[in-house]
């Protein structure tokens, strides 16, 4: 089982690069795989066509307010993470065929985040024995880094945009990880696809980042991205299909 976390500021093209990273995954056979919206915006599973709602499931922030708040459960006593775990699997778990999909989903109060990452870190936990793939898309920026929902990753993907905000952020984000004493293998920096294709990345000022590349712009990306299409039915010779293909095989993933 490997954990691939991916990151980087907002707009870059996070969710879509993790998308279509399943879509690697799945047609090598590498499954089965768990796929975790800690994005409040959830755009994940409409990436991969799912209808949270429609299916029934619900965020791990849904379930924590309806037990906690709408049912008045307590919080004394047994810990809410493990209060609330049972429902994780049977209400929050959405079950594909080749891969799974949980979502940590918007905050259950004001400013807070604290008991859903605490529900997830948990249910993770046991979760993670099942899967070949864990694949994660970060919310934007790095506060997400502090909330630490898994502490050992195998790969972080630092997804950038075309801008000096971006470099600075994988510098921040880099710093941030080792400071809250997230374990990792490589920290990888990948172009989003607005990025030059022969963009020359600035010499590393960190230790162990390495550029993968670029993702390839794909208009059709961007149309299935506007008519909430499933990114995992993109055909073979899409240019942001072969560019990922790359990139992964790069990353060890051949």
């Amino acid at each position: 089982m490997k954990t691939l976390v991916t990151a980087g500021r907002g707009g870059t093209g996070k969710t879509s690069f993790v998308a279509v990273m399943a879509r690697y995954f799945i047609h090598r056979g590498d499954v089965p795989i768990l796929l975790v919206d800690a994005d409040p915006d959830q755009n994940l599973a409409e990436m991969v066509g799912v209808d949270l709602e429609k299916a029934g499931i619900g965020t791990i922030s849904d379930l924590v307010t309806d037990t906690f708040i709408r049912k008045g459960g307590t919080t004394i006593g047994i810990a809410p993470s493990e209060r609330i775990e049972s429902r994780i699997w049977k209400e929050g778990l959405y079950e594909g065929e080749s891969f799974d999909l949980i979502a940590v989903g918007t905050k259950w109060i004001e400013g807070c985040y604290c008991m859903p990452d605490a529900a997830l870190k948990e249910a993770l936990s046991r979760m993670t024995r099942n899967y070949r793939y864990i694949l994660i898309d970060s919310p934007a920026g790095v506060e997400h880094l502090n909330r630490k929902i898994v502490s050992r990753v195998d790969d972080i993907f630092d997804i950038v945009g075309a801008s000096s905000k971006s470099f600075e952020h994988v510098k921040r984000a880099y710093r941030i990880a080792r400071e809250v004493g997230i374990l990792f293998d490589h920290f990888y920096v990948v172009g989003g696809n607005q990025m030059p294709p022969d963009f020359a990345i600035p010499e590393p000022e960190v230790p162990q980042q390495q550029y993968l590349g670029s993702i390839a712009y794909d208009p059709e990306v961007q149309e299935a991205v506007l008519r909430g299409k499933s990114l995992l039915g993109l055909p073979e010779d899409s240019p942001m299909v072969r560019s990922v293909g790359e990139l992964m095989k790069k990353a060890g993933y051949g």
